[in-house]
């Protein structure tokens, strides 16, 4: 029970609860029904849909800051090393989501998308935090914008999930995983850096935690609700409308709250990038599902940083899936394929759940990291040892 008290006063715990709580709602969207009885859009669906994948990446932010320094980047020989091993990382990660991708799972596979955003997140290692605040806060805005000024000149998207075959065409798939497909890592570099800027702070000090979890409120509830102001004017509620001729205004803003499939409609107009929508990728959505994520992060880190002793550990254990995300996210995957899991019922949800969080209990409290994570960390952890190794000594 020591060794498992001293692991966890190690990690922040609050920033593992956010990832298994970003794991279980992604599970969600991708087993639940979205819309009820009703004909609405159901509670988990407005909860979860989009928000999960965002929190996804912005707590792929926190952990790049996380391992190059923490509050104060790493520098010199030592930056080097460990952009080296990220990199490595980010395509092993790429690696496992095109594998991920060739099951007929019916899932659009984020994996692949994520380690192209690590990829993009190299060059910022070196930020501290504010800068990181600065050029995160513009890329909400700028991605968005080279986004729509680049995809008319783009393929249309051919695939949800990119698989081995598709690296017979490299050029369609590197457009589908920076712009047009499901998750593209341009715009989405602004969840990246607004992570990496949490990450550089003191997640320790509550104070700090406190402004996380409120500056998140606020952003999400005014983007959205400026957004909604937005797009009832008659000048932009008209360009939206006409994309859905058959509808009307509440009728689009229904249609598109389950989702735009990575981005606005590329002939639709730039009042589209006005609208908050699940996977629109447009600043309003950007802001929105940002705050949304700070919120989530910010709170876990605060009740974690409020208990002590044994009601910590348990917190850890309990939520001890956030500590091999990229493991379970894939065995969910793999469970949903026909070949290894039986057709859904309106009860497989809670079976992915009771798996996923039983075997993270376990692992944490055996001390050890989840398969696929110990893959992708062994570059870094020979690079870190290699940063420890005394250089040969000069002559005189």
């Amino acid at each position: 029970m020591s060794a498992l008290t001293d692991r966890v006063s190690t990690r922040l715990v609050g920033v593992d609860v956010a990832r298994c709580l970003a794991l279980l709602g992604m599970m969600a969207t991708h087993l639940l029904d979205p819309i009820g009885a009703s004909g609405e859009l159901t509670r988990v669906q407005s909860l979860a849909g989009g928000r999960s994948a965002a929190l996804f990446a912005v707590l792929a932010g926190v952990s790049l800051a996380l391992m190059t320094g923490r509050h104060t980047p790493v520098r010199g020989q030592v930056l080097r090393s460990r952009a080296l091993g990220l990199a490595v990382r980010a395509l092993l990660i790429a690696a496992i989501g095109l594998v991920l991708g060739a099951l007929d799972a019916d899932v659009a596979i984020i994996l692949t998308y994520y380690g192209v955003l690590f990829v993009l997140g190299l060059p910022f290692l070196g930020l501290r935090a504010r800068w990181l605040w600065l050029l995160g806060v513009a890329w909400i805005v700028v991605g968005p914008l080279i986004s729509m000024g680049i995809r008319p000149m783009l393929p249309e998207r051919q695939f949800a999930s990119p698989e081995p075959s598709h690296l017979l065409e490299p050029g369609r798939l590197l457009a589908e995983l920076l712009f047009t497909g499901y998750y593209p890592a341009v715009p989405w570099l602004a969840y990246l850096l607004i992570g990496m800027a949490i990450g550089r702070i003191d997640l320790r000090n509550r104070l700090v935690v406190d402004m996380v979890w409120t500056s998140g409120i606020i952003l999400s509830i005014s983007a959205t609700w400026i957004s909604g102001r937005l797009t009832r004017l008659p000048s932009v509620a008209e360009v939206l409308v006409r994309t859905y001729p058959e509808l009307d205004l509440d009728g689009v803003l229904t249609k598109i709250s389950l989702g735009l499939y990575g981005q606005t409609p590329v002939d639709g107009g730039w009042q589209w990038l006005l609208v908050v929508a699940p996977h629109s990728s447009t600043p309003f959505d950007l802001a929105q599902t940002i705050g949304s994520s700070m919120f989530a992060i910010g709170a876990c880190q605060m009740i974690s940083l409020r208990l002590r002793g044994r009601w910590r550990v348990g917190l850890a254990v309990l939520f001890g899936a956030g500590t091999m995300t990229l493991s379970l996210y894939s065995l969910h995957v793999v469970m949903m394929t026909d070949a290894v899991w039986p057709a859904q019922t309106p009860g497989t949800y809670v079976v992915h759940v009771l798996v996923v969080l039983g075997i993270g209990a376990l692992v944490t409290a055996w001390g050890r990291p989840g398969p696929l994570e110990w893959l992708v960390g062994r570059p870094s952890m020979w690079l870190r040892r290699t940063e420890a190794r005394p250089g040969p000594v000069a002559s005189r």
